[in-house]
């Protein structure tokens, strides 16, 4: 039986590299400090003139194909980013129109490292519902526009980069089940304090550097562990599933030691854990939206197989989804 599934899948990363030993020429860090607490080697970094929109057309062009379909054949089109183009009109907006989706409805969602989980959970919703046929899911950020490079607690661990799914009736890599969920009093942990309503931009707010994200590194941790894996333990069992029957779990990928903590309260093996943090360090939305695709690239999923996608981020927010392959 038909019901929402992945039909294509996509993902571009900026060629240009930017390693632990570059840092070390910038900041107060070293190789083996970074390494040691994060697992990040190097990560990606987009041109000056490159834009979130512009990461995202190239990993949605390349999902269309793999789908089969043509851009005229989407019919919306969901952008999950925090660095979005400009703060209005939605990236969404400017993608449509660059790649020539001119059937698409557009709009953007915000909820931060887990935007593109909830953009499936979201994609789902119009296709189950018989809205829509072919939905395109977009994870894109250009991280590094918001980090300040004078911070080594936060300037080591974001890269930039886009992922990109398509959603619609498939008789296999079905969706079946999903949770999200968020805990609003932890809003303050991670947050990029100026530039909206509440602090519109001004020279104090440029001068004080708080058009730069800022982290309660050790509160986002602690956090992170607990409520990702909640999170993929309700999506399983919502699938009908144990823990030991997913084959491979694909989280968003902030920290090595995140990472190999919710392995272990969620009793998986590091064989089943999917990593590419040392590559291309956190993109937020970007991340499991890379990490899918290269998952599937490289083989580490079968016809038949159960994989997990969870993430947390900003917010807190936080979700999960099961797909069999």
């Amino acid at each position: 039986m038909e019901q929402a599934g992945i039909l294509g899948l996509g993902c571009y990363l900026p060629p240009r590299k930017l390693t632990n030993k570059d840092l070390e020429k910038m900041v107060e860090t070293s190789d083996e400090w970074i390494m040691t607490r994060t697992g990040i080697k190097e990560r990606r970094v987009a041109a000056k003139e490159c834009a979130s929109s512009d990461l995202g057309v190239e990993a949605a062009r390349l999902a269309i194909k793999d789908a089969g379909l043509k851009p005229e054949d989407i019919d919306l089109i969901i952008t999950a980013t925090v660095t979005g183009d400009m703060a209005f009109p939605s990236t969404s907006c400017v993608i449509q129109d660059k790649i020539g989706a001119c059937n698409a409805a557009a709009f953007d969602i915000n909820a931060a490292c887990s935007g593109f989980v909830f953009g499936i959970v979201t994609a789902k919703q119009f296709v189950d519902s018989g809205l829509y046929r072919n939905v395109l899911v977009i994870g894109s950020e250009k991280m590094t526009s918001l980090v300040d490079w004078t911070d080594r607690s936060t300037c080591v661990l974001f890269g930039d980069g886009a992922g990109a799914c398509v959603i619609g009736k498939a008789n296999d890599r079905k969706i079946i089940s999903y949770f999200i969920g968020c805990d609003g009093s932890g809003w303050n942990l991670l947050k990029l304090p100026a530039g909206g309503s509440r602090m519109p931009a001004t020279e104090e707010t440029v001068k004080n550097k708080l058009h730069f994200l800022k982290m309660e590194g050790n509160e986002v941790f602690k956090l992170a562990v607990k409520v990702m894996a909640d999170a993929a333990n309700k999506a399983i069992t919502k699938a009908g599933l144990l823990c030991n029957e997913i084959d491979l779990l694909i989280p968003h990928q902030a920290n090595i030691r995140i990472l190999m903590a919710v392995a272990k309260k969620m009793g998986l093996p590091e064989e089943k854990i999917f990593m590419n943090i040392e590559k291309y360090g956190n993109m937020s939305s970007a991340s499991t939206a890379v990490a899918l695709a290269e998952a599937n690239k490289e083989g580490r999923v079968k016809k038949g197989d159960h994989i997990a996608l969870v993430a947390f981020g900003a917010g807190l927010t936080y979700g999960a989804v099961v797909i069999k392959w």
